[in-house]
């Protein structure tokens, strides 16, 4: 392991809670300054990044108040567990992105009718969602949930290896 992660993971709750909250701000920021409204699937893999962030939280409170080793290592694993359902709802949106599988019903843009839908058309407007099939911002050949895929595979990577290394500690 390189001198550069050590230290990145003997903290790795407080770095898993600080990625989580910028992954989330991050994609807060798309979406108010830049115009790129969320679709289903952009939701769900925030709801990761939320529990991710909470977990972390947790953890951090779990080995504070016990203090064993135990649980800074099973607290690693919950996070490499919670990071590896990134990979996987990022890489499906991806796969629908590139028309590898087809997207939820509800993703086409249409969808159901929510009570929040219908309150907007009562409203005098009604906010369609964008559809899941469609990146709205694409770089370097990846649309944000192809990178978010990459990078959800590099925090569930560093998940294993902090717990790999808190048992080499313990």
């Amino acid at each position: 392991m390189s001198a550069f992660l050590r230290p990145f993971l003997d903290r790795w709750r407080f770095v898993a809670l600080l990625i989580s909250a910028g992954m989330l701000a991050t994609a807060h920021a798309f979406q108010t300054f830049g115009g790129l409204a969320p679709c289903e699937l952009c939701l769900k893999q925030r709801t990761v990044y939320w529990v991710a962030g909470g977990v972390a939280a947790a953890a951090m409170i779990l080995v504070r108040l016990s203090g064993g080793a135990r649980w800074r290592e099973a607290t690693c694993w919950l996070l490499a567990l919670v990071f590896l359902a990134s990979v996987g709802v990022a890489g499906y949106h991806a796969g629908v992105e590139w028309k590898f599988w087809p997207g939820p019903q509800s993703c086409s843009g249409g969808g159901t009718v929510t009570m929040a839908s219908l309150k907007a058309l009562l409203n005098g407007g009604g906010v369609k969602m964008p559809a899941c099939d469609h990146p709205a911002w694409v770089f370097l050949g990846l649309s944000m949930a192809g990178w978010n895929t990459l990078a959800s595979v590099a925090f569930t990577g560093l998940s294993v290896a902090a717990a790999i290394r808190e048992r080499s500690k313990a």
